[in-house]
């Protein structure tokens, strides 16, 4: 075993959830999603409530579970109902919770529940494409994922978050201008593990493409155009939208410095 394998090892030991950390957790999910689908049903609301994120996924890092739970509508409920109503329903099936309200391009309810935070957000049943509000990607990025995860590379994608927690890159946040959860999962699938995205990186330049699902093989030029960003990976199930476009540059190259550093050191 390398050294590199060798300290890879050992963070993954202290990262990985154990079965008593997985089986709290989703206990506290399914306790809240059953809560969640009983007001609904009271409230005679159709609505499909599931588990999203990477709790859904299993690519959470002990420690910092966030149940990301969302709750998929029919596209002719309206935006009023969203503001309104939901987030009284919300905050229903979450008596006890410490509740805050949050706001994206509608808002959620954010609760916390000892040191676990639970993200309740609505979000429209479409087809691909034919998104009413940016959070309806969100079930079709699980899909992707999953589709493609084994346990091998869930340990990349919990190394490759932990690797950009540490330098500070992590987070799509504006504050942040970092990497998201789901931009560290498509790289770690695109270059088929931790170190493989390391060594990947070294090789970005500004206008880098990556292009997962190749929506635009034969047209890089069209993409680089459309999207006219340093860092541009194409979203599998939006090729209208860059999953990297929340990444500033001096991010990117602390990423890169450190990918660098990492890997001679």
């Amino acid at each position: 075993m390398s050294k590199l394998e060798e300290v890879c090892e050992r963070v993954l030991a202290l990262i990985t959830p154990s079965e008593e950390e997985r089986e709290r957790v989703m206990g506290l999910a399914r306790e809240v999603m059953n809560r969640l689908r009983a007001v609904l049903r009271e409230e005679g609301v159709d609505g499909e409530v599931r588990l999203e994120g990477s709790l859904a996924k299993d690519t959470w890092l002990s420690g910092e579970a966030d149940v990301d739970i969302f709750v998929r509508f029919k596209p002719d409920v309206s935006r009023d109902f969203f503001r309104k109503r939901f987030l009284e329903l919300a905050r229903e099936a979450t008596k006890g919770f410490k509740h805050v309200e949050r706001f994206a391009e509608h808002p959620y309810l954010e609760c916390l529940a000892g040191d676990v935070r639970v993200n309740i957000v609505p979000c429209y049943a479409v087809e691909p494409g034919g998104w009413l509000s940016a959070t309806d990607r969100t079930p079709y990025h699980t899909q992707y994922v999953l589709s493609r995860l084994d346990e091998r590379l869930r340990a990349a994608i919990r190394l490759l978050k932990k690797f950009m927690k540490g330098i500070g890159a992590y987070g799509a946040e504006i504050k942040v201008g970092g990497f998201s959860g789901y931009l560290c999962e498509l790289l770690a699938i695109y270059y088929g593990g931790f170190r493989e995205v390391l060594e990947g990186a070294l090789r970005w330049r500004k206008g880098v493409l990556i292009d997962p699902a190749n929506h635009y093989r034969g047209r890089e030029g069209e993409a680089r155009e459309f999207f006219r960003h340093h860092l541009i990976v194409v979203d599998p199930v939006d090729p209208a939208r860059n999953a990297a476009a929340s990444v500033r540059l001096d991010k990117m190259c602390i990423f890169m410095a450190a990918a660098k550093a990492f890997l001679e050191r």
